[in-house]
């Protein structure tokens, strides 16, 4: 075999497992961005989306994309991939369209994959957009339509000899043929799915849920990133050192100068540079570079990255005031972008820049017949995408239902869906492998009387004060769903309590457990978790408090909660000194 085609191929299967291992930075930062409850459902989707995706691909979609056909679609090779390329390098004509990948001069099997972890990171971005509050299964089979037929269609037009790559549509790493794709998918979903519970007020006020782990989600970044060194660069399909470098450093240019651009956004716009807003621009920047990486040049690429950083700030928070309810900002980084990169090709594209011959851009003397071109291509793919996408979406709602109940949304997808959570240890089961008569624990409780006060307590002089001219002080325990802490410290804001401790807890009751499975293996959960909200009040009365707390938490369901009054003795500040009632003012 030549060495040449042996070092391509070398080189793109390296760059297709960098993409596939994208698959776990999107599952680290989407889990990371949603809530502890709904962790292990977006986990699963990420495995799941990716094994539908491929063989959905295989079986299909890679004959729709790449086998010789018409200007909308491919006719060769539709049902399952062949070892024989469809798309043979004679460079044959079959209905007056060139074969679609015989420019690539690697194995078949080489070409597949790198094109296959493409198909698969398309329907990840849906993933994000739709969480907490999609049937798993729906998700499933929608995932499958769109990687075996609406994906496939477009990258036939671009990729496979279609009618845009026939108009001279530009699109080099899929800003358009992964992204877009994902992203005009991801809005239908989310505009037919409607916001989470909770995510905004009767008046339309914004009510931020954030997401349970930013260092999850930060480390997806970093995995992000490292597999767009793939992504990119891979899409020369062989081993060309001049235009593999330029591609890495416009790449990673893009997206260094949107983290720079989109922190200082957030921190002009909210007061504080948000980590979740930096990750996005990230993602912007990378997204934005990946149609022209190799049409544009360094300094054009630290342009592409500084628009996008600040503009998907702008973006999120537009979608947000629109209720589009985007937890991981998907729509804003990936359709957004996609779109803002494929019509930045026909700004900034220089002929021979990065190794590759094209027209230039309208800022480099080439006029608009370019941008033209990529503006056509993006509405062509929005119209297709987005209506294509809408009728899967209601087909699957009519059939199969959409949206999760509202209770299994409230208690957790992990539970409904999966019926297992992600952080088990937080449950305190017994995994000493004790029984119930046979606790054996390496720790002697001390015998009480054994020590004196003296030994125990260091000397000190304590002044007792006289409490018995001191006004009465209750404290109130208020013990309820999770999701109920908000409204609850609303009302009480609103009779004057303006402090109150608020611990996670774990509660045991006629509520009632649920079950769950570790492996296949059964076992019941009968400590579910709660809030326990503590009140200590003298000024307000006390059975205003009780009768408020009633109003705002009464469903009429079990599990409404608990409230438990207690006489208190006395207060301490333990800044000032003060005690009694001076020791109470800042909080009630």
């Amino acid at each position: 075999m030549d060495t040449t085609v042996i070092l391509d191929t070398i080189w793109v299967i390296f760059a297709g497992v960098l993409v596939f291992f994208m698959n776990l930075g999107f599952a680290a930062v989407e889990s990371g961005l949603a809530r502890q409850k709904n962790a292990v459902n977006i986990l699963s989707k990420n495995f799941i989306v990716f094994a539908v995706s491929s063989l959905g691909f295989l079986l299909l979609g890679w004959g729709l994309m790449f086998g010789d056909g018409n200007g909308f679609v491919g006719l060769k090779g539709v049902f399952m991939a062949g070892g024989a390329d469809n798309s043979p390098a004679t460079g044959e004509l079959y209905q007056g369209v060139y074969s679609a990948i015989s420019w690539a001069g690697i194995p078949f099997w080489a070409k597949f994959f790198f094109q296959l972890v493409f198909c698969g990171t398309a329907a990840t971005i849906v993933s994000g957009a739709v969480a907490e509050r999609i049937k798993y299964l729906s998700f499933i089979v929608f995932s499958l339509f769109l990687t075996m037929l609406v994906y496939p269609i477009v990258g036939h037009w671009i990729w496979g000899g279609g009618f845009l790559a026939k108009l001279g549509m530009l699109d080099f790493a899929g800003g358009t043929v992964v992204h877009s794709v994902g992203g005009w998918a991801a809005l239908s979903g989310v505009m037919l799915l409607g916001p989470r519970i909770g995510k905004y007020t009767k008046n339309g006020k914004i009510k931020p849920i954030p997401g349970h782990n930013m260092s999850l989600a930060t480390i997806g970044a970093f995995v992000l990133w490292l597999g767009w060194f793939g992504f990119n660069p891979g899409s020369t399909m062989a081993a060309e050192p001049g235009t593999i470098s330029h591609i890495l450093v416009t790449t990673n240019t893009a997206g260094i100068v949107a983290i720079l651009t989109s922190t200082a956004t957030s921190w002009l716009a909210i007061g504080k540079p948000d980590l979740g807003m930096s990750i996005n621009g990230l993602l912007a920047g990378l997204v934005a570079i990946t149609p022209c990486c190799v049409f544009v040049s360094v300094p054009s690429s630290m342009i592409i990255g500084a628009i996008s950083g600040c503009l998907v700030v702008l973006s999120v928070m537009f979608f947000d005031r629109r209720r589009f309810d985007d937890p991981v900002g998907a729509i804003s980084v990936h359709l957004v972008h996609g779109i803002l990169g494929t019509l930045f090709v026909g700004l900034f594209a220089q002929d021979g820049i990065g190794g590759v011959s094209s027209p230039n851009g309208l800022f480099f003397g080439g006029g608009f017949k370019l941008l033209g071109i990529q503006a056509i291509g993006v509405v062509s793919v929005a119209a297709f995408v987005f209506v294509s996408s809408m009728l899967i979406w209601l087909l699957i709602k009519a059939t199969m239902g959409l949206r999760v109940s509202a209770k299994e949304e409230i208690q957790g997808l992990d539970i409904g869906e999966h019926g297992s959570q992600c952080y088990p240890e937080f449950l305190a089961l017994d995994y000493t492998g004790a029984t119930d008569n046979e606790q054996e624990l390496n720790f002697t409780p001390p015998v009480l009387g054994t020590v004196s006060v003296e030994e125990a307590v260091p000397t000190q002089v304590i002044t007792v004060p006289d409490t018995t001219k001191v006004k009465k002080f209750t404290k109130i325990d208020i013990i309820t769903k999770q999701n109920r802490l908000e409204a609850l410290k609303s009302a009480m804001d609103k009779i004057g309590i303006t402090g109150m401790t608020v611990t996670n807890v774990l509660g045991y009751g006629i509520q009632g457990g649920h079950k769950e499975y570790y492996r296949g293996v059964e076992f019941e959960t009968d400590l579910l978790p709660k809030v326990k909200v503590e009140i200590v009040v003298s000024k307000v009365p006390v059975r205003t408090v009780i009768e408020t707390a009633k109003a705002t938490l009464y469903t009429g369901n079990i599990g409404d909660g608990k409230m438990f009054v207690y006489n208190v003795e006395n207060v301490v500040k333990v800044r000032t000194g003060e005690e009694g009632y001076d020791a109470l003012q800042d909080v009630e």
